[in-house]
């Protein structure tokens, strides 16, 4: 194959110097704001509680939609957890959530959603949020909780900083709620779990800090995809989109 031969030094010089004049030279786009709020990739179990009030102080919201290939759902979160409230509303404004599914669904139980089935783009330490366990919010139909591990080591009950789950669960009688639920039940939520259902075991172990407002249609659509018997994990991806919108 012929290689053209190489220019002369005067004439790169020439086409160098022929370009228009006026022309300003070009420029790198400026770099993204920073997001507001803590480094997500430095919090801790110790640091993350302090961290987190500090944001939500600053940055309040009360709303988030998730939208999915089934529908949208509208949450409302609630002010007396206000760590839970302030991680969720972080890690939504950073697209953390935008990076994950619903990776276990449990018919007649919940659909558990916040791990990723790739690599994250978006660095995220692991930390754990204090639990902040309501008597007046319980496990009924629609509820929005957040999950914990090890046990065993975990006596305090501490929270998953990502991973959470919408109550599903079904109707049951007075009787069963009440031999069910992880502590007592008001005579208003044994009603609530005779009429919408849902999973009083729970009570008293998982800190539930939202509830669903619009959509659950949508969770029921998603708590009866296929899924892989083993691990729970639906056949067909629903992921996610998570934002802030009041």
């Amino acid at each position: 194959m012929l290689k053209p031969a190489a220019a002369a030094p005067w004439l790169l010089a020439l086409l160098a110097a022929c370009g228009p004049a006026d022309k300003p030279a070009a420029t790198a786009p400026p770099p993204k704001p920073k997001p507001p709020g803590p480094d997500i990739a430095a919090l801790t179990d110790s640091t993350a509680p302090a961290a987190l009030l500090a944001y939500g102080r600053q940055y309040p919201g009360s709303e988030v939609l998730f939208k999915t290939r089934l529908g949208n759902i509208r949450v409302r979160l609630f002010d007396d957890t206000p760590v839970h409230k302030a991680n969720f509303l972080l890690l939504a404004r950073r697209g953390v959530f935008d990076e994950t599914v619903f990776n276990r669904v449990v018919k007649d139980f919940a659909v558990q959603g916040g791990q990723t089935s790739g690599v994250r783009s978006i660095h995220l330490r692991r930390y754990r949020l204090p639990a902040e366990i309501r008597p007046q919010h319980f496990h009924v139909k629609g509820a929005l909780g957040m999950a914990r591990y090890d046990d065993e080591i975990n006596p305090g009950h501490l929270s998953s900083n990502t991973d959470f789950y919408f109550v599903v669960g079904q109707k049951l009688a007075p009787y069963q709620s009440k031999a069910a639920a992880g502590r007592p039940l008001t005579p208003a939520q044994v009603q609530a779990y005779a009429t919408r259902g849902g999973v009083p075991s729970l009570d008293g172990k998982y800190t539930v800090f939202g509830e669903v407002i619009e959509g659950q249609d949508v969770v029921d659509k998603i708590n009866k995809v296929k899924v892989d018997p083993q691990d729970k994990w639906p056949i067909e991806d629903v992921a996610m989109k998570v934002e802030v919108v009041k």
